[in-house]
């Protein structure tokens, strides 16, 4: 059945949404004003619609640069002008502040893009007639959508689709799906394969003989060795890390770079400072070229990336890396006054453990750093309502094209 639609405005997810009857339902790729051709969409989501024609289009309007977009997952706007796809991101950040009724400044977005996304996982799939697929998911489903380009990726990614696709042929053959995680260092590719299950040697020697011919910097099975040309690293100010097997780095250089430079400035003149969540270090090392830094993290070889890094790496401050997990065992009020500063940067399901300990803290200086909004406005309601003042927010898009948006923000008692 089609049905014809107005799309009132573009929804959190990227959507449009159209109000009918008091419900709202959802349109992939569609823009506020637009009048729209559509159907239910596959599944059992009685809310969204799937796009069947443009009937009226709005001036904001754009061609997609990618011809994989609207089957990819990946990318939910590349139809809306910058201008207001920029202002659009920034709202998410107001309307989820305005929600959780914290009242702050929220500034100018930042572009983190800068050259495009330096990792990235790929999925690897044996679907009919035994063809082999290798790509991103599409959108609301599980099936693979197989790509040869993306041009959202990094340079430094250039040479990872081929690479994989050679890879998943032996692999897949195991009769298992793949899921191919691929980073750019200064080394080249540094791959990780998941989902394989135990290899036989001679399949062993024909991945290295793949790895030596796409000039892998590291090849890892779930973390384990299976062949190495170059320790994989990249550059985080002064320091140069090794990068863990599988390990998490932000996605883009730019935006790394400008959460940085960010955590810098509202740290001041900090002396003494805790990063907690700290990952590889990207605001430990560089925090560490002017304050005595303690870190911590539950991942171990995220730690001992960071402790080998600092150590090697002339002009810094000292630094100490401490495996700990946060969740389970936030830092209280006792150990956090050795700090002038706190810095934390949890995973997408915030630090609610961690912020109820800095709120009956004295810690004088707190910075969040967050990938999720929601979940950040909930810790921030924790800080506030202890005793914190926050001095306001700055949205940074590292992930271009999604709805996924970075904030940093800084509190003070």
């Amino acid at each position: 059945m089609v049905e014809r639609l107005l799309i009132d405005h573009v929804g959190h997810f990227g959507d449009g949404v159209a109000l009918v009857e008091g419900q709202s339902l959802f349109v992939p790729y569609t823009l506020g004003g637009e009048t729209v051709d559509v159907a239910p969409a596959p599944g059992h989501h009685p809310d969204r619609r799937q796009l069947l024609r443009v009937e009226h289009a709005s001036a904001e309007r754009i061609e997609p640069f990618c011809p994989h977009f609207g089957i990819c997952g990946g990318c939910a706007i590349q139809h809306w002008e910058p201008a207001r796809y920029h202002a659009w991101k920034r709202d998410l950040v107001v309307a989820t502040l305005k929600q959780a009724k914290i009242d702050c400044e929220v500034a100018e977005l930042i572009d983190g893009h800068g050259s495009g996304r330096r990792r990235m996982t790929l999925h690897a799939r044996k679907g009919t007639h035994d063809v082999l697929k290798v790509g991103f998911a599409t959108a609301q489903s599980h099936d693979i959508v197989p790509i040869d380009r993306c041009p959202i990726l990094d340079p430094g990614l250039n040479g990872a689709l081929d690479a994989a696709w050679a890879l998943a042929e032996p692999l897949t053959a195991i009769g298992k799906p793949l899921d191919i995680q691929i980073t750019a260092t200064d080394a080249g590719l540094d791959v990780d394969v998941r989902g394989s299950g135990p290899l036989p040697a001679a399949l062993v020697a024909s991945l290295s003989n793949i790895a030596a011919k796409h000039r892998l910097a590291r090849l890892t099975r779930h973390g384990e060795l299976v062949l190495m040309r170059e320790p994989p690293g990249v550059t985080m100010g002064k320091a140069r890390v090794i990068l863990p097997p599988g390990s998490f780095l932000q996605a883009t250089v730019a935006g790394e770079e400008a959460l940085a430079a960010l955590v810098a400035k509202h740290c001041g003149r900090a002396k003494r400072i805790a990063d907690l969540f700290c990952g590889v270090g990207p605001f430990a090392l560089r925090l560490a070229e002017k304050s005595r830094i303690t870190a911590f993290d539950s991942d171990a070889g995220a730690i001992a990336s960071l402790q080998k890094a600092a150590s090697s790496t002339q002009g810094l401050k000292p630094v100490k890396a401490e495996a700990r997990d946060l969740f389970r065992r936030p830092l209280v009020a006792e150990e956090l006054r050795d700090f002038d500063a706190v810095v934390f940067d949890p995973p997408r399901q915030g630090a609610q453990a961690q912020a109820e300990r800095l709120a009956a803290s004295k810690m004088p200086v707190v910075i969040a750093v967050s990938c999720n909004a929601a979940t950040f406005a909930r810790d921030a309601r924790i800080l506030i309502d202890g005793g914190y003042k926050i001095e306001g927010v700055t949205p940074v898009d590292q992930f271009r094209h999604t709805p996924h948006v970075e904030l940093v923000a800084r509190f003070v008692r």
